[in-house]
């Protein structure tokens, strides 16, 4: 196959850490080229080299046969090289079209045109989005189709997609494969990254796997096994996907009854210490609403909510803080973390005022208490005074559970706890929240990933359309149970 895109001998050092070692990476016209590896294992620095974003200290980068000479963002969309980004930066406050056509408009719009434009793109997708609603009013699933939308309305010659399916539905992941299919046909080049191993033997023609900055191996898709690219990315075998769980469910601590608010309808639910309970359905079900409202974030219009035993009047988040119920929320870098400050800044956050020292904050107990929480979930940060955004999506998601335990939680409410996060990752966040459990932390887990679902919980509440449609027990636990349950109430032409 006529490669398209091909970086040799790049190499990328930052501060303490050399990002990229030597690398070397192509894709082919109408190929979808896999980028598989651990956070924090160089794929991100790659794909900001290929966007522009980041200049490589050395090694040559050639698109369509020809070596790159102006290496800046703009330089590399102009060429034809497009990425949707699994951190998405929308302008929240201007329209889905807006969104879509933002730096290629000219000085004087056409809003008919646009509007129109924008509708006849969307409508190509099977999508149904009004083009003029503000990007403010979507989910984070929606903000992430538009993203693919306006990716592939650019034309582009060669498109990056980051976990482009890390917060949509199974449907819409079928409606993004077959558009990849139809790229592919148009000679297309895909660089795609994912930790979702099935997607990458739906999809993937070639596959990289990068480990600490290095290419281990460049394979066929077709030529490897889930258990060999895992091997390679991690170094190791790993035998076991879930940690043995100890924990002992005991009496209930959390009770909602009849909870009613605009997206969601009567909800009553137990939650026992001790317990990991799942919240399973599609996206848009109501699962995180709920749990917002429990939290205090969003109000509700009627029911009532009961913390062992007694009625909860306190409906704001820091009196609920204060009672022991904490919540991660699904979206780490926008609500979860403030990326321009420290790690031990980030894990403080919650508990500035035990730091105060008169007016003053106490930074040398304050970096004392972060660093254990450093030390008990084994956040890989070169220092506690280490930038947040600087490292990756698993340990970024450690930081947002140690601000949390370091308040002693008794109810721990996780919003898609792995979203984005390698299977290594993965594993050490799991283990951390069985290690809670088998304390007596009531764990809330909110998840669209049925495997997850299935291999962590001892309980498992079902959502759709707003509605708890049935609760599952450890021994009813199965994929064709939960997804029965997930589109109780849609009705099909």
């Amino acid at each position: 196959m006529e490669k398209i895109l091909e970086l040799k001998n790049v190499s990328k050092s930052f501060p303490g850490v050399k990002a990229l070692d030597n690398v070397s990476f192509s894709v082919a016209k109408g190929q979808v080229h896999v980028l598989v590896g651990e956070n924090g294992a160089g794929k991100s620095t790659l794909i900001k080299i290929i966007n522009g974003m980041y200049t490589a200290d050395s090694g040559e980068l050639y698109f369509e046969n020809r070596k790159v000479q102006v290496h800046t963002p703009k330089a590399m969309m102009d060429m034809g090289i497009a990425t949707i980004h699994q951190e998405l930066s929308p302008i929240l406050d201007l329209s889905i079209a807006e969104n879509i056509f933002l730096g290629t408009e000219s000085m004087l719009v056409n809003w008919k045109e646009m509007y129109e434009k924008a509708e006849k793109m969307i409508r190509s997708f099977g999508f149904s989005y009004d083009p003029r609603e503000k990007m403010r009013s979507l989910t984070v699933s929606d903000m992430q189709i538009i993203e693919i939308v306006k990716a592939i309305s650019r034309n582009a010659k060669v498109i990056i997609m980051d976990e482009p399916t890390s917060s949509i539905t199974e449907s819409e992941v079928a409606v993004l494969f077959r558009q990849i299919e139809r790229l592919k046909k148009a000679d297309i080049g895909i660089v795609y990254i994912t930790h979702k191993m099935d997607e990458i033997f739906k999809i993937g023609d070639q596959a990289t796997i990068l480990r600490d900055g290095q290419v281990v191996s460049t394979h066929d898709v077709k030529d490897l096994s889930k258990n060999q690219i895992i091997a390679k990315m991690v170094g190791r075998e790993i035998t076991e996907v879930y940690p043995p769980r100890k924990n002992i469910p005991g009496e209930t601590i959390l009770e909602l009854k009849d909870m009613t608010s605009k997206k969601f309808q009567h909800i009553n639910l137990k939650v026992r210490r001790g317990e990991i309970l799942g919240m399973a359905g599609l996206v848009g079900a109501g699962r995180t609403e709920v749990m917002r409202a429990v939290f205090g974030l969003d109000a509700y219009k009627s029911g009532e909510i009961y913390y062992k035993g007694e009625k909860l009047n306190e409906k704001g988040v820091d009196e609920i803080i204060e009672k022991g119920i904490m919540m991660v929320s699904e979206d780490r870098k926008g609500e979860g973390l403030v990326l321009i400050r420290s790690v031990n800044d980030n894990i403080s956050l919650p508990n500035l005022k035990s730091y105060l020292k008169g007016i003053l904050i106490n930074d040398k107990l304050l970096a004392l208490n972060a660093q254990k929480m450093i030390e008990r979930l084994a956040i890989k940060t070169p220092s506690g005074k280490t930038l947040a955004g600087s490292l990756s999506g698993g340990n970024q998601q450690k930081i947002v559970i140690a601000k949390w335990l370091l308040h002693n939680p008794e109810v721990l409410i996780l919003d898609e706890p792995t979203r984005g996060i390698d299977v290594g990752a993965k594993y050490e966040i799991y283990k951390i929240i069985c290690d809670l459990a088998e304390q007596g932390v009531a764990i809330v887990m909110i998840s669209s990933e049925m495997p997850e679902i299935i291999g962590m919980c001892d309980r498992v509440a079902v959502m759709s359309n707003g509605k708890i449609t049935g609760e599952l027990t450890q021994e009813e636990i199965t994929q064709e149970k939960i997804m029965t349950l997930a589109v109780k109430g849609f009705e099909y032409e």
